[in-house]
């Protein structure tokens, strides 16, 4: 829990520019993020996490275990998208289990669900969106909702599968 927006927002700008070795380059790709989001451009959205992961200095993963873990790709998501002021909620709770991240931006509805290929079957993660109707939550909003399953490799670090359906 964040005391104000503004905490939230600066904390997550400095985790995410942490994250990246050039802050130029995490500047440029908040801009664009915000940018292909206003335009619903999905296609150019996942090349953009593609290469915010393969910007992420391969020393950083030496003795440790992290990218075997779904939260640890979550987390970046979640901080590129707080960075940017946005309203993020991890762990979203549904009456059916827990969407693994939402953001409400634009008057729209973006629901992410996060896999790790290595652990669940390729197209897992937009299907348990769809099999939990985890879009139900919010469609009295009246706003488009996107479904988006994203999927990791832990060999490669990297979004392996990108799928988006509007609800």
């Amino acid at each position: 829990m964040y005391p104000n927006l503004e905490v939230q927002t600066s904390l997550n700008a400095y985790l995410c520019g942490a994250l990246v070795a050039d802050r130029n380059t995490q500047n440029g790709l908040s801009v664009r993020l915000y940018d292909l989001l206003m335009a619903n451009d999905f296609c150019a959205l996942r090349e953009l996490f593609h290469a915010f992961f393969a910007s992420i200095p391969n020393d950083w993963y030496r003795s440790n275990t992290i990218a075997r873990y779904e939260g640890y790709y979550a987390s970046v998501f979640y901080s590129y998208f707080a960075s940017l002021g946005m309203q993020v909620i991890a762990e979203d709770v549904t009456d059916k289990g827990r969407i693994d991240m939402s953001v409400l931006f634009n008057d729209q509805v973006y629901l992410f669900e996060f896999k790790v290929v290595e652990d669940s079957p390729a197209g897992g993660a937009l299907a348990q969106i769809k099999a939990r109707d985890y879009a139900a939550k919010y469609r009295s909003r009246g706003e488009p909702i996107h479904l988006v399953g994203v999927e990791f490799s832990r060999q490669s670090r990297n979004i392996v599968g990108f799928e988006v359906e509007r609800d």
